[in-house]
């Protein structure tokens, strides 16, 4: 069985920002240990992540407990280690200036991803009522 209509209607949006979400939750995680002896930074391929979300939006669902669960449904993002482009001599790999740019970059994306679910859902509550935008 395919998506609902509201599946549908909301496109891919609420898996871009779950993976923004998780994203952005790896790379706070890197920035807060900058400074601790063997960190190593993390990240995920969000191309390749957003590419599975896209792929099982058409999956079919479960639609009961009591169905066998689905291969690959529900599955997290692949969390990579960063190649340092130079390591520290305490074996951290993370590099602040790399990090805080991919922070801040990944904050924008999800601020728009944001405002389009918005835009999509006012959409949907302005066909339901009838309106026009």
């Amino acid at each position: 069985m395919a998506g609902t209509g509201i599946d549908k209607a909301l496109g891919i949006s609420p898996q871009v920002l779950q993976l923004r979400m998780q994203r952005m939750n790896l790379l706070a995680a890197n920035i807060a240990n900058a400074n601790t002896p063997d960190y190593k930074a993390r990240d995920i391929d969000f191309r390749a992540s957003l590419q599975a979300a896209q792929d099982a939006q058409g999956a079919m669902r479960a639609t009961n407990d009591r169905h066998i669960p689905l291969a690959g449904a529900g599955t997290q993002p692949e969390v990579l280690f960063r190649t340092p482009s130079q390591t520290s001599p305490d074996g951290n790999t993370v590099d602040a200036h790399q990090e805080h740019s991919a922070f801040m970059d990944n904050a924008l994306r999800y601020q728009a991803s944001l405002q389009l679910l918005d835009s999509r859902i006012k959409g949907i509550k302005n066909a339901i009522k009838g309106e026009s935008s």
